[in-house]
């Protein structure tokens, strides 16, 4: 079984600098913490999610029926699997380098790991990607959207809203032809807000009750409700498109700080990226001064770790333990 490895918070608990997850560091976004902590818990949500449904149709412009509701990205995640596993597919591809729930998922059912896109009938694709922050290979694109054969396709776009730079590898009309993984939570900087949503491909509006047959009763709290809710409102999307120049400087002093200490820098259109230091690093070391980043070994990148952009006090406090391992290492 692939095990599953996650960034932020683990069994230890938070750490005051968190480098290690992909969350908006800008965040959390006002409106929509305020909506979240104003949702009625008292009551059940709309079992059919009626409005929620209509409003992130609005929002993307997409009939209400291709709108899947999850409980997470992760859930969504295992259901897609779920799925498409029950109706037969046994073979599955992920980019090289990507997020390891894909992966956990598809053995937990049974599936193979194929190495080359063409060979399966479930892809993932991340763009941009997690680790690395860069955009999807348009040939693999080509590939697994290549019409003479029928395969199920996933777009994950959880990061797709904190894009500093480049495009999407995929065109609107290659868009409208995969499902679109959405999961507002972590460009909203409200990752214990656990609510997500899917875009069923044009003309697959048919699956979804199969879909929502997986799913158990009121998949989505009141709080992960309101959170897209929220979403969807214009106040919210502006101050999302506001934080990207504030990630984009804290990105660039990021770049500087590691380059500073002789790590090297891989490209990334995003406010994350990873990064190999010129000697072993103590994590441990680190987190005792309360830092910590995310080892990308999980990713199939061994050497290397995935750090995001964080406020100046973080990157200072980086800076300082970076500088405090060095000197340890000369004694």
């Amino acid at each position: 079984m692939t095990p599953r490895v996650h960034g932020g918070t683990d069994a230890l608990g938070p750490v005051r600098w968190d480098f290690s997850s992909n969350a908006n560091a800008c965040g959390p976004c006002p409106e929509a913490l305020r909506a979240v902590q104003n949702a009625d818990a008292t009551r059940y949500p709309d079992p059919s999610y009626t409005r929620l449904r209509a409003a992130l149709a609005a929002l993307h412009r997409v009939a209400p029926a291709r709108v899947l509701l999850l409980a997470s990205a992760s859930e969504g995640i295992q259901r897609l699997t779920a799925w498409r596993a029950r109706a037969g597919d046994q073979r599955f591809w992920t980019p090289e380098h990507a997020y390891g729930d894909y992966a956990h998922a598809a053995t937990a059912w049974g599936m193979q790991r194929v190495r080359a896109p063409q060979e399966a009938q479930l892809a993932w694709l991340c763009d941009p990607g997690s680790p690395l922050g860069q955009g999807e290979s348009p040939e693999a694109v080509r590939t697994l959207l290549d019409s003479s054969r029928s395969r199920t396709v996933v777009l994950d776009r959880a990061y797709a809203p904190l894009r500093l730079a480049g495009a999407s590898a995929l065109s609107p009309a290659q868009l409208d032809r995969v499902w679109q993984l959405w999961s507002p939570n972590k460009a909203l900087g409200l990752t214990g807000v656990r609510a997500a949503y899917a875009l069923a491909p044009r003309g697959a509006e048919a699956e979804l009750p199969t879909l929502e047959a997986l799913a158990p009763s009121w998949p989505i709290g009141a709080h992960g409700e309101a959170m897209l809710l929220a979403w969807t409102q214009d106040a919210v999307q502006r101050w999302v498109i506001q934080s990207r120049q504030t990630l984009a400087d804290w990105t660039q002093a990021l770049r500087a700080c590691l380059t500073r200490h002789g790590w090297t820098c891989a490209a990334s259109d995003t406010a994350y990226l990873c990064a190999r230091p010129p000697q072993t690093i103590d994590a441990a070391a680190l987190r005792a001064r309360g830092i910590r980043l995310r080892d990308a070994r999980s990713f199939g990148l061994p050497g290397w770790w995935r750090l995001s952009a964080q406020p100046p006090e973080a990157l200072a406090a980086l800076d300082q333990a970076l500088d405090h391992l060095k000197q340890e290492a000369v004694r």
